[in-house]
């Protein structure tokens, strides 16, 4: 037995058929960055009277397994999560492949994640995982990753092997902060220092009594997407758009490279009044906090070209 390591720690993904049941094959082994994902279940301190003073055993509490995963943009592995995020997509082309994913989907997919750690060994499995929400930070430099919020039904107890089997390696070319680009209406916006990408799915765990403590399922809600930019300003062009509220076009978000890319569009898109604060002799910039609207059919529209046949 040795020391757990997270540069040898593993994690296998399988999309479920049936709630919150692990199936027996189907198992992909995709790369992570972090995970924080784990079922909690405190401790209810003991409330009785007429013990004395040092009190009697506590309680369990209801349990929640929920936690984010950051996970790599690459060309290969994150086309599962964008699966998971947003169901099924329309895929065309013989190789590379277009995958378009549109949000709004009335039922999105559950998932088996297995967390393990060779060295121990000790494998568990969250069973009945939702991706509620994604998260993008947008650079000029820097790793590009995705940081993915999950609500999972449970947690299995730790086994010494892992219930995966054999699993299919997936993983693509990453991309690059540096080829990133944003535009609206086909033209790239100029000047942007920072942007950050927020789509949710609103997940509404179904909190039912249950012998176990654990939650029934979960319900997909609201569709909430925003992308928040730092701006430089040299121009009224961003501000007049947020002062007359005219929603604008941000029909390419994303990254390339070579024939893949990965690209989200927000069709209607409102801009809010932003402050401009001079704090020195140097450039002013401008923060945008934008809300994505749905008046006019999908909030966000993803497309991932990829040599990945099926997602």
């Amino acid at each position: 037995m040795g020391f757990a390591m997270g540069i040898n720690s593993v994690m296998h993904v399988a999309q479920e058929t049936t709630y919150g049941m692990t199936p027996a094959s189907g198992f992909l082994k995709l790369p992570f960055v972090s995970s924080d994902l784990s079922e909690e279940r405190p401790l209810l301190e003991d409330d009785l009277l007429g013990f004395g003073r040092e009190g009697l055993d506590p309680s369990y509490d209801v349990a929640t397994d929920n936690g984010d995963i950051v996970v790599p943009v690459d060309s290969g592995a994150f086309s599962f999560w964008m699966k998971a995020m947003f169901g099924a997509p329309v895929t065309s082309g013989t190789g590379p492949y277009t995958h378009i994913f549109e949000s709004g989907k009335s039922a999105l997919p559950s998932h088996s994640i297995e967390i393990g750690h060779p060295d121990v060994p000790a494998y568990s499995v969250h069973y009945g995982a939702y991706a509620n929400q994604m998260r993008i930070a947008m650079a000029r430099g820097g790793m590009l990753n995705a940081t993915i919020s999950m609500i999972a039904q449970g947690e299995s107890q730790f086994t010494t092997t892992s219930v995966a089997g054999t699993p299919s390696a997936r993983f693509g070319g990453r991309f690059a902060q540096a080829t990133g680009v944003i535009k609206r209406d086909g033209v790239a916006l100029g000047n942007i220092v920072s942007a950050d990408i927020a789509i949710s799915n609103g997940m509404n765990p179904i909190e039912v009594i249950r012998n176990d403590g654990r939650i029934g399922g979960a319900v997909p809600g609201v569709v909430q997407a925003s992308i928040r930019f730092t701006a430089r300003f040299d121009s009224l062009d961003l501000m007049n758009a947020a002062t007359n509220g005219t929603p604008v076009n941000l029909d390419e978000v994303g990254w390339e490279r070579t024939t893949n890319s990965v690209k989200f569009s927000f069709p209607r898109v409102f801009m809010p009044r932003a402050k401009r604060s001079v704090t020195g002799p140097n450039g002013i910039t401008q923060d945008f906090n934008c809300q994505a609207s749905g008046a006019s059919g999908h909030k966000v529209t993803a497309t991932v070209v990829s040599n990945i046949a099926t997602v």
